[in-house]
């Protein structure tokens, strides 16, 4: 499968208490990831591919892979929607 990565050239990012805030520099648009969806952003690095981050998930979270799998797959579809992901479509 084909890695994920971050278009990093696309945000920026800061960590405020235990969210994840990223702002896309094109537009301004922020978004604030806590929970799971900050877990699978900071998975993200370029070398995992979707089986990946659900597997990383699963372990961190002690979760089956069916719960994680819509919610991963609807994840990364919106990040790249929103052109902040490369390969995960």
């Amino acid at each position: 499968m084909t890695p994920i990565s971050k278009h990093s050239d696309r945000f920026t990012e800061t960590v405020i208490d235990d969210e994840i805030v990223i702002m896309r520099l094109d537009n301004g648009e922020f978004f604030a990831l806590s929970g799971t969806a900050a877990a699978a952003w900071r998975l993200i690095d370029g070398k995992r591919d979707r089986a990946s981050l659900s597997a990383a998930l699963c372990e961190e979270f002690a979760a089956e892979p069916d719960e994680v799998a819509a919610d991963l797959d609807d994840f990364l579809n919106q990040l790249s929607e929103t052109g902040l992901l490369a390969g995960a479509r």
